[in-house]
């Protein structure tokens, strides 16, 4: 079995659009609209995917709290510097629960937790 992606509810497809390709720098494969009231995008190459989903007549579900989205990152200071250069704040950390690894969180533009991840040890 292959994971294909992880689908995120979104209140402004504009607005989740611009974090997860321009803070993420997740590449937009496919955006269409199977109905008016309806659109879905699909950022990310290779083994990352994350669809996006924008459905007007729909409630807007909470953001589960326990449910985060993780991203590896060369530097998690390089990281900080560009999301505070996007005026995005952390939302906790840095954390360094070993001497192999660092990360923080943020919430996307729905609530949802991003993890950004420095691997500080041999991969």
């Amino acid at each position: 079995m292959k994971f294909c992606w992880a689908t995120i509810t979104v209140r402004n497809m504009e607005e989740s659009l611009s974090f997860y390709s321009g803070i993420l720098g997740l590449s937009l494969e496919r955006r269409m609209k199977p109905s008016p009231d309806m659109e879905l995008a699909f950022l990310g190459s290779g083994e990352t995917k994350v669809e996006l989903l924008r459905d007007a007549k729909a409630p807007f579900p909470a953001a589960g709290e326990a449910v985060s989205l993780g991203f590896e990152v060369e530097s998690l200071a390089a990281m900080t510097e560009k999301l505070e250069a996007k005026g995005l704040s952390i939302h906790s950390g840095p954390f360094q629960p070993n001497p192999s690894i660092r990360f923080l969180y943020v919430l996307d533009p729905n609530g949802l937790k991003v993890q950004f991840v420095e691997n500080l040890g041999p991969r």
